[in-house]
């Protein structure tokens, strides 16, 4: 198997870069997930924030990040996948998108980070359509990367506020 992945790297070796795109992978639950490794400003460590009131409960509240009030959302929670205990690997991305052509720096909890990989722009698939009783806005696309299907996140989708961000496309 070792020999099929060194072939398998030498192959994304030999691609040109415009080809590729890089994505940090995170955890949240079994499932693994991506984000565009441009739009991702750091990484910090869990730690408590200040709560705002009449939020929803996914958007856990704000913290001072070198003088910037920076939102911070739990994607489990967002994605309706359950509350999860946070532990020492539970970590924050610190996310930047641009909504209406201004930037939002948001951050957001996950359950681990994985690794930044590199996809081919080829291999990306568009997310499944399971009708209107499921929605899949937040996924850009599916790849598969070592025999694992993820998710590849759309950050500008991801980090709009509902009822902040509704009157803008």
């Amino acid at each position: 198997m070792a020999n099929t992945d060194d072939q398998s790297q030498q192959q994304l070796d030999s691609k040109k870069p415009s080809d590729m795109a890089q994505y940090l992978s995170f955890t949240l639950g079994d499932e693994e997930y991506g984000v565009d490794i441009l739009r991702v400003q750091e990484i910090r460590s869990w730690e408590p924030v200040s709560r705002i009131p009449n939020v929803p409960a996914y958007e856990k509240g704000v913290v001072n990040l070198r003088g910037a009030i920076v939102p911070i959302i739990d994607l489990r929670e967002r994605f309706n996948l359950g509350h999860s205990h946070y532990t020492p690997l539970t970590v924050v991305v610190v996310l930047q998108a641009f909504i209406g052509g201004k930037p939002r720096v948001m951050g957001v909890v996950v359950d681990s980070v994985s690794n930044v990989i590199d996809i081919e722009k080829t291999r990306i698939q568009s997310a499944p359509d399971f009708g209107a009783k499921v929605s899949t806005e937040f996924i850009n696309g599916l790849a598969s990367f070592n025999e694992r299907m993820v998710m590849l996140l759309d950050v500008n989708k991801l980090l709009k506020l509902e009822g902040v961000d509704n009157d803008e496309n």
